[in-house]
């Protein structure tokens, strides 16, 4: 019955895996909408998601491996929605003038922090983890991706086109060909900082 259903034991914890994540995503993006409605700092929800997924992580080791492997993530519907969580968290911050490099730049370094360090977590044995791994790791990327302030000075300018570039699409007085124009300038002038 079981493999009728799924078809074989990949595809069963395929299902299982998508289950579990999307109930997890679905709590994500409603806690980033209400961040959001309630102007919660950007920073602070960022953080709060950091926490949120290395402790996902560290309990659904099993799921977490799964859903590591490039070839089953790519897959799932869930994943996409919980990358989609982080461009969201990551959109806030880039709105408050505080991000100093592309958004997707800063979603990619966040991803790569967080895998690894829940990765090297769950490499070792429980009592010996060192939980404040993920803590550092999260305040290394930070000092690579946030301004300390919204400042406008030497990358100040990077800030100020990727907290404009964040805010396009709410430029009604212009028309759609100038947004895409005007994203297409941003774009090109955050670069790869």
């Amino acid at each position: 019955m079981i493999y009728r259903l799924f078809g074989d034991k990949d595809g069963l914890l395929d299902a299982v895996a998508e289950h579990v994540l999307a109930a997890y995503s679905s709590a994500k993006s409603a806690h980033v909408e209400a961040a959001s409605a309630e102007n919660v700092d950007p920073l602070e929800d960022l953080r709060d998601g950091w926490q949120a997924q290395i402790e996902f992580g560290l309990t659904n080791a099993t799921l977490f491996a799964l859903l590591s492997d490039p070839a089953r993530g790519f897959r799932s519907p869930a994943a996409r929605t919980a990358a989609d969580v982080l461009r969201a968290r990551v959109h806030r911050v880039a709105s408050a003038g505080r991000l100093r490099v592309s958004e997707q730049r800063a979603v990619n370094l966040i991803r790569a922090a967080g895998v690894g360090a829940v990765q090297t977590l769950l490499s070792m044995p429980p009592d010996d983890r060192d939980l404040g791994l993920a803590d550092a790791m999260y305040e290394a990327v930070l000092r690579e991706i946030v301004n300390a302030v919204p400042e406008v000075s030497d990358t100040g300018s990077v800030a100020a086109a990727v907290t404009l570039r964040a805010l396009v699409a709410q430029l009604d007085m212009l028309s759609n060909a100038e947004r895409q124009l005007l994203a297409e300038w941003l774009d090109r002038a955050i670069g790869e900082h």
